[in-house]
């Protein structure tokens, strides 16, 4: 596995996305989650994202119990700032600086360890300058307790109102084939700043890898089902964009997944795709990616195949939590 930086942070050139494995794609094997994080770290997948939102909290339980033993190993991704009970209720968005400091040592006792290498906030508190916020986590890593900070789905200005107070190592933001917008104003403020990219739902939430051809291929309880590209003419429609991508993968010889991933991985080497995987055989299919060398022509055709904008339907249902 390579390597890359975010701002002064080394990690491997492709992380691994822990919430589905607690949440929201509907029921995880823990043992096979748990192997599949073992998995990653003896495959050179060492850097692991998760948040206290996903379960809620029961996925930094997860996370701490299979890095158990092997912290020197792990660069350790969490989030606060979606702040849940532990029912799974909503309660809102919160970047008060009181909250910072109680979410964070909630995180370090649920992950088991003493310090969190990259402390994002999960999303802007618009009622609470960012300011303030990044004030609180700054004094976190003056404390010992977080070494690097970052922000995720953060407007441009916002971005940069919170590196003029202290270094923002990465911005985690959906990046993908059938989510292109961060190259229009984000890119070109995180690169300006020297603030690494990580992208995450680099395969459009698992719609990219092909597998998904009809919302019956999704649980019940699977949080996709009331996402606006998962639904009606849009699945459809999509499903035409998959289409192109599937049949630049068959000429390319890769899965439509690893030829997606690969895509992200090219369009620069500030950025770093974390790709969700419950299970160990995705686990190592995602992995491959970092391997596939795409050449101008390929990327060219890829492009066209897969725009800005190509994709039909918003991202999430409720687009006011993002871009702040």
């Amino acid at each position: 596995m390579q390597t890359r930086t975010l701002g002064s942070l080394t990690v491997s050139a492709q992380g691994l996305g822990c919430m589905g494995m607690s949440e929201f794609y509907g029921t995880a094997d823990q043992a096979e989650a748990e192997r599949t994080i073992r998995r990653a770290l003896d495959i050179g997948v060492t850097f692991l994202d998760t948040a206290d939102m996903y379960g809620p909290f029961t996925n930094e339980q997860l996370v701490g119990r299979a890095i158990a033993g092997r912290r020197d190993e792990v660069v350790l991704a969490t989030k606060f700032g979606n702040e849940r009970n532990p029912d799974g209720s909503w309660v809102g968005i919160n970047g008060r600086p009181e909250y910072v400091r109680a979410a964070c040592d909630g995180s370090l006792q649920r992950l088991g360890v003493d310090h969190i290498d990259l402390y994002y906030q999960h999303r802007v508190d618009a009622k609470t300058p960012i300011e303030e916020t990044v004030g609180a986590m700054a004094e976190l890593v003056r404390a010992g307790k977080v070494r690097h900070i970052g922000l995720s789905e953060a407007a441009p200005k916002t971005i940069r109102r919170a590196h003029a107070v202290h270094p923002i190592t990465a911005l985690q933001t959906e990046y993908s084939l059938w989510s292109r917008e961060p190259e229009e104003e984000i890119l070109p403020t995180t690169r300006e700043l020297g603030i690494g990219f990580v992208a995450y739902s680099p395969i459009g939430r698992g719609f990219l890898s092909g597998r998904i051809k009809s919302v019956d291929d999704l649980e019940p309880d699977d949080y996709r089902r009331h996402n606006p590209r998962f639904q009606g003419t849009n699945f459809q429609r999509n499903l035409d964009l998959v289409a192109r991508i599937e049949q630049l993968a068959r000429e390319k010889g890769v899965t439509p997944a690893q030829l997606a991933i690969a895509w992200v991985l090219a369009q620069g080497e500030d950025i770093v795709p974390i790709p969700g995987s419950r299970r160990v055989e995705h686990l190592e299919e995602n992995a491959a990616a970092v391997q596939i060398a795409l050449s101008e022509d390929d990327l060219a055709r890829i492009g066209a195949a897969a725009p800005v904008g190509a994709a039909e339907g918003e991202r999430y249902p409720d687009m006011s939590r993002v871009n702040l």
